[in-house]
Order: C-alpha cells, then sequence, then structure tokens
C-alpha cells in the first residue's frame, strides 16, 4: 500500500506516480460535450440510441433511461444496484427500471478515467455496437475530456477479500494501482486455459484490453434465444467459435482474444464499485456473478476498504520537497 512518502513520486503533468506503477490522475474528469451513438442490443435485439452528457463532479456515473422505461428513470452506476448477471451485468432501480449489458462501456469509461457521465438511453440495454469497448473509447475520445476540480477519490484495498463460489474464485488484494489476473477455462479446444496479468492503465487498456470482443459457441445459440438472450447476436458483435475454428471470417484481434475480453468485462465490472480501486485483482473462470459479489464482500467490513483522495498522495510529496528547497 502507498503509506508513506517514499511510495510516491510526483511527475511534471501533476500525477501522484507510485514508485513502482503508473500515474494516477489526481482530478476527476467528465466529457467535453455530448455526444450520440446507436447500435443493437444483444439480447434484446432492439436499436438503441445512447447519448453521453457530461455531469457534475463527484455524481459520479448515472444511467438515465427515456422512451419505453418511463421518463429520466435513474440508475446509479452502482455494485448494490446489479440485478442480473446471466450472460452481462443488468442494474436497476429499485422501482422497476433496469439496463443490461453496463459492462463494456463501463470497461471504456474506468479505461478512459472518466468519473462523472450521464448515460442516456431508449432502452434497456446498452448497444453492443462491435462486442468489444473500443467503439465507446472512441466516442468518448470524440467528446473529448475535462478535468474538473474536485479531488479524485480512489478505493483503497486494505486486506485482502477473497470469494469461492464452486470452481470459480475471485480475490481483491492491497496493491499500489489496480492490476489484474485473469483466468479462463473452457472444454474449447480452441480455447481452453487462457490467462493474462496486467497492469491496468489508461494506455493499456487501449492497446491492450479495449478491442477484445464478447464470443459465444454456435451450438448454444438456439438454446440462448429460447431463454430470450442472445437476440440480438451476430458476427458483427461477438466471435462465435464452432468446434476448433473461429466463424468469423477475419478471424481473431489479439491471439488470446478470449481471455482479454474476460478482463475487459471485470474492469467494467469492478467500476461498479463508484471510483477506482487500488488493489490486486485475481480471478479464476472469471464471471459477472462473482465479480459482484466480490464487490459486495470488499464493502461488507469497513475494514477492507477505504476512501482516499488521489490529490493527498500528490500533496504528501510535495510538502517535504518544498521544506528542502
Amino acid at each position: 500500500m502507498l503509506d508513506s512518502v517514499k511510495d510516491v513520486a510526483v511527475d511534471s503533468a501533476g500525477f501522484a506516480r507510485p514508485l513502482n506503477g503508473a500515474p494516477l490522475r489526481t482530478r476527476q474528469r467528465t466529457i467535453k460535450s455530448a455526444i450520440h451513438c446507436s447500435g443493437i442490443g444483444l439480447h434484446s435485439g432492439e436499436r438503441i440510441s445512447l447519448i453521453l452528457h457530461p455531469a457534475d463532479e463527484d455524481s459520479g456515473i448515472i444511467f438515465r433511461l427515456t422512451g419505453k422505461q418511463g421518463m429520466d428513470a435513474l440508475i446509479p452506476a452502482r455494485f448494490d444496484r446489479v440485478l442480473d448477471t446471466r450472460m452481462c451485468t443488468r442494474i436497476g432501480n429499485g422501482s422497476g427500471a433496469s439496463v443490461g449489458t453496463v459492462e463494456h462501456l463501463m470497461a471504456a469509461l474506468a479505461g478512459c478515467g472518466v468519473d462523472n457521465v450521464i448515460v442516456e438511453l431508449n432502452g434497456n440495454e446498452v448497444p453492443i455496437m462491435d462486442g468489444s469497448s473500443e467503439p465507446f473509447v472512441f466516442l468518448i475520445e470524440c467528446a473529448g475530456l475535462a478535468e474538473q476540480s474536485s479531488s479524485r477519490r480512489a478505493i483503497r484495498v486494505r486486506r485482502p477479500v477473497r470469494v469461492n463460489e464452486g470452481n470459480r474464485q475471485a480475490v481483491l488484494e492491497p496493491g499500489d494501482n489496480f492490476s489484474a489476473e485473469v483466468g479462463i477455462d473452457f472444454d474449447s479446444q480452441l480455447i481452453g486455459r487462457q490467462s493474462i496479468s496486467l497492469e491496468v492503465t489508461e494506455a493499456n487498456f487501449r492497446s491492450e484490453v479495449a478491442r477484445a470482443r464478447t464470443f459465444g459457441f454456435l451450438d448454444e445459440v438456439e438454446q440462448l434465444r429460447s431463454m430470450g438472450l442472445a437476440l440480438g447476436g451476430s458476427l458483427e458483435n461477438a466471435v462465435v467459435v464452432n468446434g476448433d475454428h473461429v466463424v468469423n471470417e477475419e478471424g481473431l484481434r489479439y491471439r488470446d482474444e478470449f481471455v482479454r475480453h474476460k478482463l475487459l468485462d471485470c474492469i467494467g465490472d469492478l467500476y461498479l464499485a463508484g471510483a477506482p480501486i487500488l488493489g490486486h485483482f485475481s480471478t479464476q473462470r472469471a464471471g459477472h456473478c462473482i465479480n459482484n459479489h466480490l464487490l459486495r464482500a470488499l464493502f461488507a467490513d469497513e475494514a477492507n476498504w477505504e476512501f482516499i483522495a488521489i490529490e493527498d498522495l500528490e500533496q504528501a510529496v510535495e510538502l517535504p520537497v518544498a521544506a528542502n528547497a
């Protein structure tokens, strides 16, 4: 953990930087201007309009549902609002309004360092776009980022928290920044066992994670659709596996695209903590359900975590340096 001045330095751009890690931005950010896109809902199959709006500092990420969901139904993007984790993460407001497939957009917001934004939707699902976070990253970059005056806060993990569910497990441990280690294990000959370990920064999220697409198996399509799921799924928005090969003509974007997408999902699910996490996350047989249960276990005991203003790390370094000048 960052417990003393020796653990931190401040660079010329004003970032508090752990000596063994990437810069930690000290101010909150939103987007500069509203921006729109539309696409198909992966599970609903309906065309959905999405608008990202700038939001006030300290407001967090809020989904605002219009149209069939009722005018201005508001849903904070928080772990304790998760209603369902079958094939996606769905959050609700307790009054009947809900929105699903939030994880890819949440991952993009986390990866781009967006703290405050209003996500307006005219349906009950975030459009799937190409099945990755890249279109949302592009949308955020087109809107531009605006620094706000309030200090950015992070959730620092103070002691290990572990969740075990059958053959799945997930752990959060203390760390100087946010790093993740994700493993998957599928019976598929093509996928098998894959793992990835990464210190997640804004730069390497874009290059190493954002383009990884969701995936599914051709022999499961009919079953999913009979359950009212994957009604909008296609080769345009998912990697489809049939036996030992990929059906998509263009093939894979990364050699290990499958586990990279699972990492993407984890980043999105964990951003429902309500702030960036300072800690090391690891999971085997990653999934939306265990990600949410891990956050609930983290926040169940105040001894597990603490809020820390990243600006305080900067001040801790600057004051001794000034005194010795």
